[in-house]
């Protein structure tokens, strides 16, 4: 009877513990899936998708300022990446253009809310030679929250590394500042 009693609780232990690392593992999963899926949407310049990734009170923290709530994202999203107007000549079979790529997730899952940091770049064929370049790159910042079994940007900071918001160190990556001794 012991036995069987010991049996049993490692038994219901182990599925617990496997249970907990197939949570961690999904949530993983679902955070690097909004990700990518807010980078093609926002090479595809569809507004709906990419304000589907976001909370009602999030905030955008990027070059172009510092936007609060789904209405302030949308207005300063919808000319962005593939939103904005391009004049395709008549009888062009092809078009210049700019990919996003997210890469080097880490991902700190903490029930309903996650903190994320991962690299990004983009790559354009939009070049007087037509060959395909590195235009821009930095790192995301993000805080999530997940509302109704979905997760969602609560906070998303974008460095860009090549703009004018680019910094000597971050500490969010874990850098030090290179000039203290």
């Amino acid at each position: 009877m012991k036995k069987t009693l010991l049996g049993l609780g490692v038994a219901l232990l182990g599925l617990a513990s496997g249970s907990a690392v197939a949570g961690y593992a999904d949530d993983r999963a679902e955070i690097q899936n909004l990700s990518n899926r807010y980078m093609v949407a926002v090479d595809a310049g569809d507004i709906e998708t990419v304000m589907s990734t976001w909370a009602d009170d999030g905030r955008l923290i990027w070059v172009y300022g510092d936007e609060h709530g789904k209405a302030a994202i949308r207005k300063a999203m919808s000319g962005f990446g593939g939103g904005k107007k391009v004049d395709i000549p008549e009888g062009a079979t092809s078009r210049p253009r700019t990919r996003h790529q997210i890469i080097n997730h880490v991902i700190d899952v903490n029930g309903n809310t996650a903190k994320t940091i991962a690299y990004w770049f983009a790559l354009t064929n939009n070049t007087p030679q037509k060959d395909v370049q590195l235009l821009y790159f930095g790192h995301y910042e993000d805080d999530l929250v997940k509302v109704n079994g979905k997760w969602l940007f609560k906070q998303r900071h974008v460095y860009n590394e090549s703009m004018p918001n680019r910094a000597v160190f971050y500490p969010g990556l874990g850098e030090k500042d290179p000039r203290a001794k």
